[in-house]
């Protein structure tokens, strides 16, 4: 080797040296400017730098100067107190070698919004599938108060420290809106609204995926096993189990929110049994994680759509089990809701265009059970109990406070006797807060489905105009139709 050479190698090393001895603090991409961090609360501030780097951070709401040191492996954290403040903040991060000023800082109400493509359908809608009151909404969408920030498609093998595609933090405009998630949209800026505080939205969804992609390796290898050895990532990414939490989910955590919205179920509508068992789980995992508490988790019910055909009665493939098991999991969830959707779905198209009012059930639900709001109604009909009169079947139901309801006749209904076959039944609304059932094919009747298909228009309401879901009143395996028999 020259001295040339050397020499030039040495500077190089030397170089090598300083940059790396000089590394500059890094914040994960959801800790930006414009961000709406939660109000009144403690909220954690996270990010990396050299290992034993000095760092202090000043906010412009607290007077003095907070001094932290990264850990040996370069990582840095500190829990800060938040206010109701409405004023915009700054943040201040400095160290040997930066100078990070994050500005235009809110305080609000910060809600994780994640699931497969109906909760992923812009507001624009999709190519040929719209998004009802589109225009209009995009038209109003400008909001200071209203921060939107989007995870993108990423799927990794293991979990990630931050999100390495992203839209960083924007007010909510029309170019922002309009290829934002509509039942994310239609729920920020209604809760905005009527709370007069900030909203912020974190939007991290992925179409088709299975609940399997959004769980941690350490939880679902507790129900199946998991084998990503010489998995191609870049293909099929959102069917890979763990991937979109590797990639996804784990970089905003610890982030602190408010709660979470969750519209997925149709990639695994063949399962319903093992998505009563995975659902719960992984809502449990990510409240762990969070490590804040069992927050707020509200859900879509999947709404009816024809699917592979309206024939199936009694298989996995008739929707209607994986709707059932959606319902169990309230039970399973501490502090969970569920938005029903059965009036509101779409023979043609797996992504019904009616989001607004699927974002208005969700939010119901979020200002009954979180925010206190106890006069508005969030809570759909479920059936209860049955009794047998009149040669027919009585239905009483709960959330029938303020009684029954249906814009026309019921349909959906069906009744079958001992021999376990279901006749289409005639129902009536009876004392406006319960359901008749009869059926001249079934003089000794014994039990009742309703809406008990893939595809099906939802007829029953409460007095608040929320829909009952589909439900059955027994626990049979070998349920037939009557045109089966017939067969």
């Amino acid at each position: 080797m020259s001295r040339l050479t050397l020499i030039v190698h040495v500077i190089l090393l030397n170089l090598f040296f300083v940059v790396s001895i000089r590394a500059e603090v890094k914040l994960p991409a959801v800790v930006s400017s414009n961000m709406v961090l939660q109000r009144n609360t403690t909220v954690e501030l996270w990010g990396w730098a050299n290992a034993k780097e000095k760092i202090s951070i000043k906010t412009s709401w607290f007077s003095e100067v907070v001094n932290i040191q990264a850990d040996s492996e370069g990582n840095w954290s500190i829990k800060v107190k938040t206010s109701n403040s409405k004023e915009p903040q700054t943040i201040v991060i400095k160290s040997k070698t930066s100078d990070i000023t994050l500005k235009n800082v809110l305080f609000g109400e910060v809600w994780l919004c994640s699931g497969q493509s109906n909760m992923e359908q812009p507001v624009k809608g999709f190519l040929g599938q719209p998004t009802y009151e589109s225009n209009i909404s995009i038209a109003k969408a400008g909001n200071p108060n209203l921060r939107l920030f989007s995870v993108d498609e990423v799927g990794a093998k293991t979990p990630l420290a931050d999100v390495s595609k992203y839209k960083g933090w924007q007010q909510a405009s029309p170019q922002s809106v309009s290829t934002y998630s509509a039942i994310a949209y239609f729920f920020g800026q209604q809760l905005q609204e009527i709370l007069d505080v900030p909203v912020g939205l974190i939007q991290s969804s992925w179409g088709g995926s299975p609940i399997q992609a959004w769980m941690s390796t350490d939880v679902l290898s507790n129900y199946e096993k998991i084998h990503l050895d010489g998995v191609d990532i870049t293909k099929k990414t959102n069917h890979i189990p763990t991937a979109l939490y590797n990639g996804m989910i784990n970089p905003i955590i610890p982030y602190t929110i408010k709660g979470a919205l969750w519209y997925q179920g149709e990639s695994n509508r063949m399962e319903p049994e093992n998505y009563k068992k995975l659902f719960p789980a992984m809502v449990k995992d990510w409240r762990h994680r969070w490590g804040i508490g069992d927050f707020p988790f509200y859900y879509v019910q999947i709404a009816p759509y024809k699917y592979s055909g309206n024939t199936e009665f009694q298989t996995v493939s008739n929707t209607a089990f994986i709707r059932e098991a959606q319902i169990q999991c309230l039970d399973l969830i501490p502090n969970s809701g569920i938005a029903i959707t059965m009036d509101i779905g779409d023979y043609n198209s797996i992504h019904p265009p009616k989001k607004k009012e699927v974002a208005d059930r969700l939010l119901f639900n979020a200002l009954h059970r979180t925010y206190g709001y106890k006069n508005v109604d969030c809570f759909s009909p479920m059936y209860d109990s049955k009794e047998k009169k009149d040669g027919g079947i009585i239905l009483k139901f709960k959330n029938a406070e303020n009684g029954l309801y249906a814009y026309d006749k019921l349909k959906g209904f069906e009744i079958a006797g001992k021999d376990r076959v279901f006749y289409p039944a005639y129902a009536e609304i009876i004392n406006r807060k319960e359901v008749f059932v009869s059926s001249n094919n079934v003089p000794d009747p014994v039990e009742v489905r309703y809406a008990w298909r893939n595809w099906v228009v939802g007829t029953l309401c409460n007095g608040n105009l929320l829909p009952a879901p589909s439900f059955r009143t027994d626990k049979w395996l070998d349920a037939t139709l009557a045109e089966d028999k017939v067969k």
